[in-house]
């Protein structure tokens, strides 16, 4: 069991301490070896966050900007939401 947290070009280092702590406490219960990473882009707003999982899972996702989506509970929120409903 664990989880792995990569944030890029993220541009606020308050904001990635608590993403990466509210990940960590969402995914620590889970089976399995987790890892999340968040890129942030200079050309867009959005951020590209790709998760992946024990038994081949992997899910990409958007998180816009404007949709309230860069807050860490929003990404907690959508990382819970992209899981599988079955971990074995």
């Amino acid at each position: 069991m664990g989880v792995t947290i990569e944030l890029q070009n993220l541009g606020d280092t308050e904001l990635c301490r608590e993403i990466s702590a509210r990940v960590e406490h969402a995914l620590s219960d889970k089976p399995g070896k987790w890892r999340v990473s968040i890129a942030g882009s200079r050309g867009s707003e959005n951020w590209e966050m790709k998760v992946e999982g024990p038994n081949g899972f992997e899910r990409s996702y958007s998180l816009a900007g404007s949709a309230g989506e860069h807050e860490p509970e929003a990404i907690c929120r959508l990382i819970l939401q992209l899981m599988p409903t079955r971990l074995t």
